[in-house]
């Protein structure tokens, strides 16, 4: 089993479509969305919070959840769930943007992560584990430690699923990485470079697992991002 996520939103088209889009991403991951009232106006259900979390945590059988939510009411909403909750040392409310975290979190879950570092994967997409910094911030950190060239062969280029593969594989290394001068970790960023089939991404990193990022961004991009 892996860690499961529970999504708590105002609407429950938008939770409901949250989950769709990170389950691209996450075929094994269990996903609760929690959205709208109980009769489907715009709002949040503690009850509804609260099946969630109880449904999520006997079916991820000791994994535990990660909850994130859209606004401040959803928040409160999930904070009153935890209180109520059989096993709230097995749940963790994630402070992340909710799209981008969510598709973060559900991409670390899908790769066997704990719980707690499920959290920071969500949270690093805001907050970032450090901050990049400019180029000339860069420069300051001298030639990278490694580095690579690598051309992308999926038929869609670097859209969400390259993209989260990447900076969730990142995310989880003791590494700086940059993918054509944006922050590796970044799914934003790294949907940004817009680069398509049979463009190139240049990945340089420093730090202690340097080749190892190097050569996870190499082997995505062979294996065309499982897209092939």
């Amino acid at each position: 089993m892996t860690v499961g996520l529970v999504v708590v939103s105002h609407s429950r088209k938008l939770a409901e479509g949250s989950v769709e889009l990170a389950a691209q991403m996450a075929p094994d991951v269990k996903f609760y969305p929690v959205g709208g009232t109980d009769d489907d106006r715009i709002g949040t259900d503690l009850e509804k919070a609260m099946a969630a979390f109880e449904a999520g945590l006997e079916e991820t059988s000791g994994d535990g959840l990660v909850v994130l939510a859209d606004l401040g009411s959803a928040v409160m909403t999930a904070e009153s769930a935890l209180e109520f909750c059989s096993e709230p040392d097995k749940v963790l409310l994630a402070d992340a943007p909710l799209v981008e975290g969510l598709v973060a979190a559900a991409v670390a879950a899908q790769g066997g992560s704990s719980a707690a570092e499920v959290k920071l994967a969500a949270e690093s997409v805001r907050f970032g584990p450090e901050p990049l910094g400019t180029a000339e911030d860069s420069q300051g950190r001298g030639e990278p430690e490694d580095s690579g060239v690598f051309e992308l062969i999926n038929p869609m280029g670097m859209h969400a699923r390259p993209a989260a593969k990447i900076a969730g594989g990142l995310a989880g290394l003791d590494v700086e990485a940059t993918v054509n001068g944006v922050d590796g970790t970044s799914i934003m960023e790294l949907m940004s470079l817009a680069v398509g089939q049979g463009g190139k991404v240049r990945v340089e990193a420093w730090g202690k697992d340097s080749s190892k990022a190097v050569d996870y961004v190499r082997r995505l991009v062979e294996e065309g991002f499982g897209e092939l």
